[in-house]
């Protein structure tokens, strides 16, 4: 039975009044053609907030309080006791173009009142993609602090990456994509098509794979990626997971390594947009790291996330990915040194995915383009 045939009452019922409930499938794609199924059991998911413009970031300062980043360039704190929002700031020399705006926010790991931010920075060339910080403490923003403006300066609209995670040793690792030139993938000399790494005051650390090559920016930790939406450091097992668009086909999931290459555009498992031909070399070849999880056709991924938790006992230990062009949450298993896609939840609202996040007491909520923000509740019914 295909999830397709709830779709438009699922949807007509997401736009209802904020707290009501509704039921959406978990569904699975088969191995021949990725047919969604109807499981058993379903989780409910309740509206917890609607009325944002594209909410892009999302980071929790308590259970009760939620700050979203709006891609037109205003950070948003939302009450979600009150269902209230209130604007906290509004970023200035803002690209709010194509897909450029203000993108993701995360805590710092050492410090509640200070956040990281990505965001599209207008230059004299364009745009680029920008670290900032900042303190937030009771309801107020300051100290607003650009720590990087990338080198990947384009006045292309497309491919800014980009999200935050951080890792168990005083880290940050931020995504930025090629930036729409496809040279840029095998370019290390700039920061575009990269996952960079930094200390927590934007320096850059010791111990990064190219600071001692002058032909590298010295901020790299892994290149060739043609656009990276989802960024997730695992403490449990120290392992730095990230997902990002292919072209048409070949988004990939891919478990980031120390100076590795990811291949984009040499190698890629998608299609030129303009005909049935592959793009770059071939698939693979040697010295180029190969994804753990190819997407065929493309879901089109906006964030990623790792869940560990006792509430959503089925989604422990799983991979979250919020899928725009497919419109539903991801659900990736990890068998070992492999993975293998087992759940699509959510299809039934009809919504693009894009943002995933975990509160202080273990729930998860999501973002969608649509200005909503979704809490899935623990209990399947």
């Amino acid at each position: 039975m295909k999830s397709g045939i709830f779709s438009s009452v699922s949807a007509l019922v997401a736009t209802s009044l904020i707290g009501t409930q509704l039921i959406v499938s978990n569904a699975v794609a088969d191995e021949a053609g990725m047919e969604e199924v109807l499981l058993d059991n379903s989780y409910t998911v309740t509206k917890v907030i609607d009325g944002l413009m594209i909410p892009w970031g999302m980071a929790f300062s308590d259970a009760d309080t939620l700050l979203v980043t709006e891609r037109t360039g205003n950070l948003v704190q939302v009450t979600l006791s009150e269902q209230t929002k209130t604007t906290l700031y509004s970023v200035n020399n803002l690209y709010a173009k194509g897909q450029g705006g203000l993108m993701d926010i995360a805590q710092s790991p050492e410090d509640a009142n200070r956040y990281y931010f990505t965001y599209s920075d207008k230059t004299d060339k364009g745009a680029t993609t920008s670290l900032a910080t900042a303190t937030i403490s009771n309801g107020k923003l300051s100290n607003w602090t650009r720590l990087l403006k990338a080198n990947a300066d384009s006045d292309s609209g497309r491919h800014f990456g980009s999200r935050i995670t951080f890792d168990d040793k005083g880290h940050l690792y931020f995504g930025i994509g090629d930036r729409g030139d496809r040279d840029n993938g095998q370019d290390t000399s700039n920061h575009a098509a990269a996952i960079l790494r930094l200390n927590l005051d934007g320096s850059v650390p010791t111990d990064n794979p190219f600071v001692n090559d002058n032909k590298v920016a010295n901020e790299i930790w892994s290149y060739g990626h043609r656009n990276p939406q989802g960024l997730f450091f695992d403490k449990a097992t120290d392992s730095l997971w990230e997902i990002e668009h292919g072209p048409r086909g070949g988004d990939e999931i891919n478990l980031i390594g120390k100076g590795l290459n990811y291949g984009w555009a040499k190698t890629s498992h998608g299609k030129e947009y303009w005909g049935p031909l592959t793009v770059g070399e071939a698939k693979t070849l040697p010295g180029i790291e190969q994804p753990k999880w190819v997407y065929i056709p493309s879901i089109a991924p906006g964030s990623l996330i790792l869940y560990r938790g006792e509430h959503y006992p089925q989604l422990n230990g799983k991979l979250l990915s919020g899928a725009l062009k497919l419109a539903h949450i991801n659900v990736v298993d990890i068998q070992g040194d492999q993975l293998k896609e087992q759940l699509r939840l959510v299809t039934d609202l009809g919504e693009r995915v894009r943002d995933i996040a975990i509160s202080p007491d273990g729930l998860i909520y999501f973002s969608t383009d649509n200005g909503n923000i979704y809490r899935l509740e623990p209990k399947p019914k």
